[in-house]
């Protein structure tokens, strides 16, 4: 996952190196803001506006972050969970849902009055229907019809591809660095065997879409708007046309007037909102500012 910036109106986003999880996320978080003054020299006081991928309440300090880049003509910061800029870039402050899956998925939900969060919770303790989690059914499958234990699948050849002997793959796979993304690179051969027609891909993405609709149907419940919502689907894992047709129809099942609409934009728009965001907006409280 790459760091995406963008200053005021430039066209032109810089992608950097993704957030190093393992180290403090505001030094980098400045580092980033410097780049983009660096880049793009605004030459007037700057708004940052980030949102960040697995924030924590203790990471969420607007004021910390603004000390750090006071120097480099920051006035305003205003930081969130990337949940929430997401939201902002997909839907604008109108109310609905939005579910974002890629390697992990989060899902938000915006009511009159409340917002609800479903999981992002990682792919250890969640992440249900995301990448991470398809290709963790599709390695799962390889090895259950590896022993005997599944029927056939074409998932088999494609993890010998990489793993010529299949006995030593997990072994392999778990002092790999990289696991998190390899697990989540089955995803895409998952996609694309289904729709070649084999029947294990197939049923492993009917249960990401079902695991996801079950996440927008939650959110949904919980801020309490389940009148004609709009709902809003981003993220690679939709590339696939038949988990987005499965994902849609397991919703419309329990939530059968659902609106399901077109992103507004990216999650970066969503962050270049958070400025415009109205005090008594109720996703308001979710942001951490600083420098008013």
């Amino acid at each position: 996952m790459k760091l995406r910036l963008r200053a005021g109106s430039v066209i032109e986003d810089a992608l950097l190196p993704g957030i190093r999880t393992h180290e403090p996320l505001l030094p980098q978080l400045a580092a980033a803001v410097r780049e983009a003054v660096e880049r793009w020299q605004p030459g007037e006081r700057l708004v940052v506006a980030a949102g960040v991928s697995g924030l924590t309440s203790r990471e969420a300090d607007a004021a910390s972050l603004r000390s750090l880049v006071a120097d480099a003509g920051a006035g305003e910061v205003l930081l969130a969970h990337d949940s929430t800029t997401s939201y902002l870039g997909a839907l604008g402050p109108g109310r609905g849902a939005v579910v974002a899956a890629g390697t992990g998925v989060v899902t938000l939900a915006v009511g009159a009055d409340r917002v609800a969060r479903v999981d992002g919770w990682g792919h250890v303790m969640g992440d249900a229907g995301s990448g991470y989690w398809i290709g963790r059914e599709a390695l799962d499958a390889v090895m259950r019809a590896y022993d005997g234990r599944g029927p056939a699948t074409a998932l088999r050849d494609v993890a010998a591809a990489r793993w010529p002997d299949l006995s030593e793959a997990y072994i392999d796979l778990q002092s790999s660095a990289d696991r998190v993304s390899t697990v989540a690179s089955f995803a895409a051969s998952t996609a694309q065997l289904a729709e070649r027609g084999d029947a294990v891909s197939q049923d492993i993405l009917r249960r990401a879409a079902h695991e996801l609709a079950f996440s927008v149907s939650t959110a949904l419940h919980r801020v309490g708007d389940t009148h004609h919502p709009a709902v809003c689907a981003v993220g690679g894992v939709f590339g696939s046309p038949l988990l987005r047709a499965a994902f849609e129809d397991s919703l419309r099942a329990g939530q059968h007037d659902a609106r399901f609409v077109a992103p507004l934009g990216q999650g970066i728009d969503g962050a270049l909102a958070l400025a415009e965001l109205e005090p008594r907006h109720p996703l308001a409280s979710f942001v951490s500012s600083a420098g008013h």
